[in-house]
């Protein structure tokens, strides 16, 4: 009978690629949610500061606030807000740029992939 003291690490170093991929993507998934809630719950509160009756850019200060855990600034992220008079519509739109840390997918879905967000509420 062969020895098989080497089978083992041999499998290890198939799979070990594998995992590591899934770990990151785990990791990129979670980072992307984030993202998402955050320009989500930016876009409401400046939203709500535009319904009653900030101005444009209070009402962007509001959403570059609520956004400080992702660097939510006009370099990183588009946060435009719209207003109007009393009973128009306040809209906040905020877009902010994806990055992947895993190289295999970042060079499947491209470098050019953003999350938009848009709010709109009603001005009191």
């Amino acid at each position: 009978m062969k020895s098989e003291k080497g089978q083992s690490l041999v499998e290890f170093a198939l799979v070990l690629p594998l995992l590591i991929i899934l770990l990151f993507g785990i990791i990129d998934f979670g980072r992307i949610l984030h993202v998402y809630l955050t320009i989500d719950q930016a876009g409401r509160e400046a939203a709500r500061a535009a319904s009653i009756g900030k101005t444009k850019s209070e009402a962007e200060q509001v959403a570059i606030d609520a956004g400080k855990s992702i660097k939510l600034t006009n370099p990183n992220g588009t946060v435009t807000v719209s207003t109007g008079s009393s009973g128009a519509n306040a809209t906040v739109t905020i877009t902010y740029p994806i990055t992947f840390l895993t190289p295999v997918i970042g060079s499947i879905v491209g470098s050019k992939l953003s999350l938009k967000d848009t709010t709109v509420m009603r001005v009191e």
